[in-house]
């Protein structure tokens, strides 16, 4: 990887013009494509954007929803225009996010006997089905403690780096994901984790992915078996909370046949 990333610049205190301008230039947005989005004038994004003109709380939601603004950054441009916070942030065990709960388990119960994992907006692990810890066995202890983060596991050389057979290819994907991640959210842990990964000792893609492939898999050797993976990634569609916005549901399907026969042999073990 080369590209280089903006980081986000130190925090201080920012009035809202600044943030929404901010914000619009990440999207590589002009003003008029802003205005013609959020139905308003040129002008009036103009004043907004220099401290002329003060936006109300509604003008302040409807910008950063056409900015596609994390719920979380939408309650700091909330803030500096002088309003309360719109979206709370709960813990995944208040009772008001229990149903939400449930259906994370639901998932990930559900994809038995193929790995399942839910991780926050940092990639720490937040549960996983009975398949992933199988996986995991013979890393050191010490990889595997709380916040377990998912990346730092996958790129370490003591982790999942030393059984992924396709290391390069497959730390190159995740490393553009975080990559895009990091661009959407202007996350500074995110850019701190992105820098971090990038110190370890991975290889360099070998070859271009073949025209005919259709995902980039994740191929692991476990004994004397290579297993391979096909991953997919769910969020709530919805989310009014913070902490729900910012879950993550990653499912692996066996990409071959001898996977899935692995795999049911691993979950009738006792």
């Amino acid at each position: 990887m080369t590209t280089q990333l903006a980081t986000p610049s130190p925090s201080r205190p920012m009035a809202i013009g600044d943030h929404l301008r901010e914000w619009r230039q990440r999207r590589r947005l002009s003003q008029l494509d802003l205005a013609g989005d959020a139905e308003i004038s040129t002008r009036h994004l103009s004043f907004v954007e220099t401290g002329r003109s003060a936006p109300s709380r509604d003008m302040v939601l409807r910008l950063a929803e056409r900015l596609d603004v994390p719920l979380r950054e939408r309650n700091v441009l909330l803030v500096a225009a002088g309003f309360a916070p719109a979206f709370p942030q709960r813990t995944l065990d208040d009772p008001a996010l229990a149903s939400a709960r449930q259906a994370i388990d639901v998932v990930l119960k559900a994809h038995q006997p193929h790995p399942a994992l839910a991780v926050d907006r940092h990639w720490n692990l937040v549960s996983a089905n009975s398949m992933v810890m199988p996986l995991l066995a013979g890393i050191p202890a010490d990889l595997l403690a709380p916040p377990l983060n998912v990346l730092r596991l996958s790129f370490h050389p003591q982790g999942l780096a030393a059984r992924t057979v396709n290391l390069g290819e497959w730390c190159a994907h995740l490393l553009e994901r975080l990559h895009r991640q990091c661009e959407a959210t202007a996350d500074s842990e995110l850019f701190k984790l992105y820098q971090e990964l990038k110190t370890y000792p991975v290889p360099a893609r070998s070859a271009p992915i073949a025209a005919d492939s259709v995902v980039v898999p994740f191929r692991m050797r476990l004994g004397g078996d290579v297993l391979s993976f096909m991953s997919t990634t769910m969020t709530f569609g919805t989310p009014l909370d913070i902490t729900l916005a910012e879950i993550a549901i990653e499912t692996f399907f066996p990409a071959d046949a001898a996977t899935t026969q692995k795999l049911r042999s691993l979950a009738g073990a006792p």
